[in-house]
């Protein structure tokens, strides 16, 4: 028997990208046994799901609730390349060579993103029209100078830009505080809710099974793992967590270096296009982000400076009214023109954030044959499909592979700063 996925709940509002979204169907009875089990319906389940079935394993996917309801439904819809931190911070924080090879992940996610979208014809609204990151002051402009620098001397695209050059980019006047920006060529922008049920649907088609259950307990059992859930025991070889926010529930010894901050976001009712690509600032301390979707409708997002601790260790999916005051006070600033929008939708989301800015992917402890990936600090779409395809393969080998070495646990830069100071 088949039935549709969960619900959305009243009390968390859906997203603009989830309200366009048509429901997946799930299979109604959970497999006794299975090669491996995925836990977590985001893009990183869904493409390690993807990637495991391509590879001809027997693959179930368990997500309690409904596919893109976490992080991945919930966010801006960018696909960039880098991390969360600027380039400069990164090298700072981490040295250059592990900055160097974080940035090589998230291009080869993007060549794969590429890959998956032409083989598989995937629909999702995915295009690649850049990045454009403003400098409000000459302090900005200072700083993203220093990152384009740093960018093309690592043989990476970037383009230093004046006020002249930024205005020529936008389709309506632009505020006298904005200095210049940046410009990254390539990077993408994506309908998230689109992508994760195509691809789940594409791992369907080569033999995975979604199913929904919430995971109540994982534990060891001879040469494998046994999942305990809500509706029923499943025996798996393998087990993959990929709950970004919500792992700490499921494997509390992950709770200190996986923290949930939630995001807020908007969308306003389709207007005229005026940003043809992907746009950030920092109006606040926190970073603000907007993109304009294919049907004219803006979604932006940012603001947590304006909240309680940031909203650093939140755990609810409900919109803070302070949050969304200020985030409405973003636009009309930069653009003076676009003081008419009407918001059409309002939106929470939990991200996941760790010390050191750096998402963390590894053994679950205590549990050989179980992994785990989370912590991407508002900045996942970046490693979903490439990760998803190491995890893949670690599975299969029992091994991690050495691209994934610098995101593992036992790092010691997840131990050396607090974790406001990092979100």
């Amino acid at each position: 028997m088949q039935r549709h996925e969960g619900l959305q709940r009243a009390h968390e509002p859906g997203s603009y990208w989830q309200r366009g979204s048509a429901p997946m169907v799930f299979s109604e009875d959970l497999p006794t046994s299975v090669d491996t089990v995925v836990i977590g319906g985001g893009f990183f389940g869904t493409a390690t799901a993807y990637w495991l079935a391509c590879a001809g394993v027997s693959v179930a996917l368990l997500e309690r609730t409904s596919l893109a309801y976490g992080a991945t439904g919930r966010n801006g819809g960018f696909v960039m390349s880098g991390t969360a931190e600027s380039y400069t911070a990164v090298i700072a924080r981490l040295g250059h060579e592990t900055a160097l090879a974080i940035s090589k992940i998230t291009i080869e996610n993007r060549q794969l993103l590429r890959q998956v979208l032409a083989e598989e014809a995937l629909s999702c609204d995915y295009r690649e029209p850049g990045n454009l990151n403003l400098a409000l002051n000459e302090v900005q402009l200072a700083a993203r100078t220093l990152d384009v620098k740093a960018l093309q001397a690592d043989g990476f695209r970037a383009e230093l830009l004046d006020r002249q050059q930024v205005q020529a980019m936008i389709d309506t006047p632009i505020g006298s505080e904005i200095a210049g920006g940046v410009y990254i060529p390539e990077q993408g922008l994506v309908h998230s809710a689109h992508l994760v049920q195509e691809l789940a649907r594409a791992a369907q088609r080569r033999g995975a099974s979604m199913h929904i259950a919430k995971v109540l307990k994982l534990r060891s059992n001879g040469d494998g793992v046994r999942i305990e859930t809500t509706r029923g025991v499943v025996q798996a070889g393998a087990v993959v967590v990929a709950l970004n926010a919500w792992t700490g529930e499921l494997v509390p010894a992950l709770a200190e270096y996986i923290v949930p901050v939630r995001g807020q976001v908007l969308a306003y009712q389709p207007s005229v296009p005026v940003f043809k690509m992907g746009i950030g600032a920092d109006v606040t301390a926190t970073g603000e982000y907007w993109q304009q979707a294919l049907d004219g409708t803006i979604v932006l997002g940012g603001c947590r400076e304006v909240a309680a601790d940031q909203d650093v260790g939140v755990r609810n999916m409900q919109p803070d009214e302070n949050v969304q005051a200020a985030i409405e006070q973003v636009l009309p600033r930069l653009f003076p023109s676009l003081s008419n929008l009407i918001v059409a939708q309002r939106w929470a989301g939990l991200m996941a954030f760790t010390r050191d800015y750096l998402p963390i992917v590894d053994h679950v402890p205590g549990i050989e044959r179980a992994w785990f990936m989370g912590g991407f600090c508002g900045h996942g779409m970046p490693f979903g499909m490439r990760f998803g395809q190491l995890l893949a393969e670690a599975v299969r080998k029992g091994e991690q592979p050495v691209a994934l070495q610098p995101f593992g646990l036992q790092r010691e830069t997840l131990s050396w700063r607090s974790i406001r100071a990092t979100a």
